[in-house]
């Protein structure tokens, strides 16, 4: 995995790196360590006091008894301002311009906690979401051409191989399929580590086998894990109908467009007719 400077990114070379190259790159020096602090500070806090949040692909963490060890904590632009400062910082919102459209919005932010002896997670794609699992309930034909999903982890304690720092397939991104038990011992052979310090941003594509690993060190392994989508698909998270009244009406131009306020479809077609009309007149 390529690793990037905050002033030396260049979104045309970390696209090629997302597309045809191992799927995955590494871009250091975008937050500081008071952003990571009071991010951390705040998932810490609302996961200690609310009961697991798992998805399908955490059986395991299910079915031995250790669930409470991965925690989940949704709507994060409702809990502080810090995620919303890292939902659209410039240099991310740049690449993914460059990789998603000009006018790309939010799937779907949220924080992935893993306890010491947490046992991980089975290897995954998000694309867009992590239902494909089921490939019967999409169009056939479904394939990794263009981009329908980008994800960005912004890691808040150290991403080591001890503490259980996701781990993804290089170049698997291309397969477009979701992985099987019978895939999953050339995985584990096979796999890249997602390793970084705190603040430390990854940047993959979401159709790249990829799974958080078992944390057997002595500490948290927390991130930021966002999701972004094309303007045409649909959000995982109803952000704005989780989010208060004053966010919406203080959101930034960039957060607008990340919430889909700029995406006029669905629309009421006749109401539309009837405004152009009167447009005209």
């Amino acid at each position: 995995m390529r690793s990037f400077a905050a002033d030396e990114i260049d979104p045309d070379t970390i696209c090629a790196e997302l597309m045809d190259g191992p799927g995955a790159v590494r871009i250091t020096g975008l937050f500081n360590a008071d952003q990571i602090a009071e991010a951390r500070r705040i998932i810490m806090a609302h996961s200690d006091r609310e009961s697991e949040k798992v998805t399908h692909f955490q059986g395991a963490a299910v079915d031995d008894g250790r669930a409470n060890l991965q925690r989940r904590v949704w709507n994060l632009l409702a809990k502080g301002d810090v995620f919303s400062d890292m939902a659209t910082h410039p240099a991310i919102m740049d690449i993914l311009r460059k990789w998603l459209g000009s006018e790309f919005i939010m799937g779907s932010i949220a924080a992935n906690r893993i306890l010491p002896g947490g046992p991980g997670q089975e290897p995954h794609i998000d694309f867009p979401y992590w239902d494909f699992h089921a490939p019967e309930t999409h169009p056939m034909g479904l394939n990794a051409s263009f981009p329908m999903n980008a994800q960005v982890t912004i890691a808040l304690d150290p991403f080591t191989e001890a503490s259980g720092a996701t781990a993804y397939l290089p170049g698997s991104q291309k397969d477009m399929r979701y992985p099987k038990p019978a895939d999953h011992a050339a995985f584990y052979e096979n796999c890249a580590r997602m390793t970084g310090e705190p603040g430390d941003v990854v940047v993959f594509f979401g159709a790249a086998w990829h799974c958080a690993m078992p944390n057997h060190a002595d500490h948290d392994r927390n991130a930021v894990l966002i999701n972004y989508i094309p303007k045409f698909v649909k959000p995982l998270e109803d952000m704005p109908g989780a989010l208060p009244q004053a966010f919406l009406d203080a959101a930034s131009p960039q957060m607008r467009q990340l919430l889909g306020f700029d995406y006029k479809y669905p629309e009421i077609l006749d109401q539309a007719d009837a405004v152009n009309a009167e447009g005209i007149r």
